[in-house]
């Protein structure tokens, strides 16, 4: 275990999940921020345990050949881009490498080769077509902007070079309304005030929908703030958002239209969707539609095919396989973009396909016991991966062709290898820049089943629990293991 205080030169010898830095000392692991792989930075340890110390950055003695000048003013503050100061190729490197490596963590059989070079962008800046901006007072100031590094303290900010110069001037206005009707922000401490949150949503024809979450419905100017807003060019919406809960979470349940119809329509490739406050879209449009055609191709949907898109949310990926499809499933928890979904397909002429709004863990296993059956399944879950029974059911159901996206490396290697021992192989692997500059990555894979009887019995060692295990309780099994998640 190294002391905190010492102070040491050091190579950085690769990158963690975080994005870290990573250092030895005498073979003990030091995780250093801001630093990036080839860099020697003299470091200062500023903690430590018995797996790992943390090291800051006192001086760079020789800068890697990656390393560059960060373009935003802010990257030393905001929790947003953690990567802004590393070279933007370098950046799908290692994104594919993560990807790779979660996957050597969770035993997945696979071969290094079928995982593609991550799709990159051509301009990696103003993508964003939603950005979620905390609102606070400091010295008698408004402050809008992200949240600080591992931190809920704001950054003040008066321009975001991942979102649209539409939104930045939305920032810039609705700070300066504020002030001039002095409506106060939610200040956590005292948890008095108003307004808590500002949520930017656009769409490639750069209209805007502005949600601007309070504590409470009704507020001093009110009318006068949305009065003033309304004028401005590009913002077609305005929606309040009620949250007066003692939470971290951005948005509460309660959405108020203050002006315009309280949804916005964007597009993916000839489809047209509707978007509600609190439905989820994909927040990078160029990249979105490399994720569906990827998602679409790797599925090799036929005419004569049942398709699940299992999380569905606003039927983005559902309409795009019903193009294709004798008939798709869709299935998701929020019951906002169901409604949404149903929209979509009706605006889209698309007739072919259901949707069902409910917890997947719950509604899957019930189409299977009514003998509805998959040829293919899409799986696009949140970050936390897929859920137990979501899995037990995918297994039992044993479609031919699987198809998996997900923004979350390690949950996505986990339930590979659970899909794995349930009779299927991985064939391709795609990672998507989805979120440039950032540590995150989209990652599409393509699964095809062994056609091996799925009621046999299969040999896999769970710590002390070896031998014959049914294929049905894998997933349970798994879940306790330590050895493959």
């Amino acid at each position: 275990m190294l002391e905190i205080g010492l102070v040491k030169e050091v190579e950085i010898i690769d990158m963690n999940h975080t994005g870290q830095g990573v250092a030895k000392i005498n073979n003990f692991v030091v995780f250093v921020s801001d630093a990036i792989t080839g860099d020697k930075v003299k470091i200062k340890i500023t903690d430590t345990n018995k797996n790992y110390a943390v090291g800051e950055i006192i001086s760079i003695i020789k800068p890697s050949e990656f390393r560059i000048e960060p373009h935003c003013p802010h990257f030393q503050q905001c929790g947003g881009c953690q990567l802004m100061h590393m070279d933007y190729k370098e950046q799908l490197k290692y994104k594919r490498d993560r990807v790779i490596n979660e996957f050597r963590r969770a035993k997945v059989n696979f071969e290094e080769s079928i995982v593609n070079d991550t799709i990159g962008m051509d301009e990696p800046y103003r993508y964003r077509n939603k950005t979620a901006f905390s609102v606070t007072e400091k010295n008698n100031e408004i402050q809008i902007g992200p949240y600080e590094q591992s931190t809920y303290n704001t950054v003040n900010i008066t321009s975001c070079l991942i979102q649209s110069k539409a939104a930045d001037e939305v920032v810039i206005i609705f700070k300066n309304l504020m002030e001039k009707y002095n409506i106060k922000a939610y200040d956590k401490k005292t948890r008095k005030g108003i307004v808590r949150n500002i949520v930017i949503r656009n769409n490639r024809k750069n209209q805007l929908m502005l949600i601007i979450v309070t504590t409470t419905e009704n507020f001093q100017n009110k009318e006068l703030l949305v009065n003033e807003l309304s004028q401005i060019q590009n913002i077609i919406t305005i929606v309040q958002n009620i949250n007066n809960k003692d939470t971290n979470l951005i948005m509460g349940r309660k959405n108020i239209t203050l002006y315009g119809e309280s949804t916005i329509i964007d597009t993916i490739d000839d489809l047209s969707f509707t978007i509600s406050p609190e439905t989820f879209f994909q927040i990078n449009p160029i990249q979105t539609e490399k994720l569906y055609q990827t998602a679409i191709e790797y599925a090799d949907i036929d005419k004569g095919d049942v398709c699940f898109d299992i999380y569905c949310g606003i039927g983005t990926i559902s309409l795009m396989a019903a193009k294709k499809a004798k008939r798709v499933y869709g299935i998701e928890l929020v019951e906002r973009s169901i409604i949404n979904a149903r929209e979509n397909a009706k605006k889209n002429n698309i007739s072919n396909v259901e949707f069902y709004a409910g917890k997947a863990e719950e509604i899957l296993p019930k189409l299977y016991k009514q003998n509805i059956k998959a040829d293919i399944i899409i799986v696009d879950p949140p970050r936390k991966g897929c859920e137990k029974e979501v899995i037990d059911t995918i297994i039992s159901m044993s479609p031919e062709r699987l198809v998996y996206v997900s923004c979350n490396p390690s949950t996505l290697a986990r339930d590979v290898k659970l899909l794995e021992y349930g009779g299927y192989n991985v064939i391709k692997v795609q990672p998507v820049d989805q979120f440039s500059w950032s540590v995150h990555v989209e990652t599409v894979v393509s699964l095809s089943h062994k056609k091996a009887d799925t009621h046999i019995n299969i040999n896999v060692e769970f710590g002390d629990d070896k031998g014959q295990i049914p294929i049905d309780t894998i997933a349970r099994k798994a879940e306790e293991s330590k050895k493959i998640i």
